[in-house]
């Protein structure tokens, strides 16, 4: 809960430096294990040898959690819950487990895995910041970057120790490969969250109007539905139009297009109405504001959906749309 509010942007170099450095650290620790397994007799040892022998897999614990949480935070704040709901709870699940489960006891093989998870998602979410797009080709490029540390260190051991070349394969590259397999699958499954790009305000509007303050949106919610984003039931009098209007954070080097998609729901399932293509520019620490509307709809239930180039969803909003007879009305008018 407290990194939720204190973890900082995606594309700060102050936090992709410490996630390097926590990786470093992490990689380190765990190949001087690779080739001291045991904790050797503590006599004779410098003090400060002592304390890391003592306390290595604390370190380890403490790093590696430290990257979870934030790759964990990172996910959730990139797609709806509904689509990511799957890779969220692995994720969440080794964080767990390396905060409360018999870590001490699990195998090297295990360490390098979760080694795995995080430097791959380290990469999925720089990439894309340098490069200031998404897309196939792009995660593609991140997973081959992903791919350089820990193929580096098995030739690295191959040279120095060819006689634990077998060991290296068994507990680092076969643990890496099964992170690259879940990552390259959960990506074809579309569940993997688009990171670095998130959607931290979307809502349903009678009429949006850019002024030099911000843009006005104009709703009827009840003061009661407060947890609501404009008018999620929205009463439609004849020539109303209906407004979405969404904000998406990106890095300031980003410049891409998402894709406003529009669902009604029939007996069938959801039908897909309309799709509209939107140029979104980084670097706004609020997030790049958008809209889209519709003039001809039809009573009943409906969704929008802000989806990437490649459809990986970045968020939605639910809404009912219900025919109103003509009437005087008043508007509450927000600002963004």
């Amino acid at each position: 809960m407290f990194d939720t509010v204190a973890v900082g942007r995606v594309d700060s170099w102050h936090m992709i430096a410490q996630q390097a450095l926590y990786l470093a650290i992490v990689t380190a620790v765990l190949t001087q294990m690779f080739f001291v397994p045991d904790e050797p007799p503590l006599e004779g040892l410098s003090p400060v040898k002592r304390y890391y022998y003592r306390y290595r897999i604390a370190i380890l614990s403490f790093f590696l959690g430290t990257l979870l949480n934030l790759y964990t935070l990172f996910f959730f704040k990139s797609s709806s819950l509904l689509v990511s709901f799957s890779f969220l709870l692995v994720m969440i699940a080794l964080l767990l487990l390396n905060e409360f489960g018999p870590f001490r006891r699990l195998g090297l093989a295990f360490k390098f895995a979760l080694l795995s998870l995080c430097g791959l998602s380290f990469c999925a979410t720089v990439v894309p910041v340098i490069f200031g797009e998404v897309g196939v080709a792009i995660f593609l490029a991140s997973m081959a970057v992903g791919c350089l540390p820990m193929l580096v260190l098995a030739a690295w051991i191959s040279r120095r120790t060819p006689e634990r070349f077998p060991a290296a394969r068994n507990q680092i590259l076969v643990p890496f490969g099964l992170m690259l397999i879940v990552f390259l699958g959960a990506y074809l499954l579309r569940v993997i969250p688009p990171v670095p790009l998130s959607i931290p305000f979307i809502g349903v509007y009678h009429s949006v109007e850019r002024k030099q303050d911000g843009y006005q949106l104009s709703h009827e919610r009840p003061a009661w539905a407060f947890w609501r984003n404009g008018d999620q039931q929205f009463r439609a009098q004849p020539g109303d139009r209906m407004y979405v209007f969404f904000r998406v954070f990106s890095p300031a080097s980003f410049a891409d297009e998402v894709s406003m998609r529009w669902f009604h729901r029939e007996s069938h399932g959801w039908a897909l109405q309309d799709t509209i293509p939107i140029k979104i520019v980084g670097g706004r620490a609020q997030g790049f504001r958008g809209y889209g509307f519709k003039s001809k709809y039809q009573p009943g239930a409906w969704k929008v959906q802000i989806e990437t180039t490649d459809e990986r969803e970045i968020g939605r909003v639910y809404f009912d749309v219900e025919p109103a007879p003509a009437s005087p009305r008043s508007f509450t008018v927000d600002i963004h």
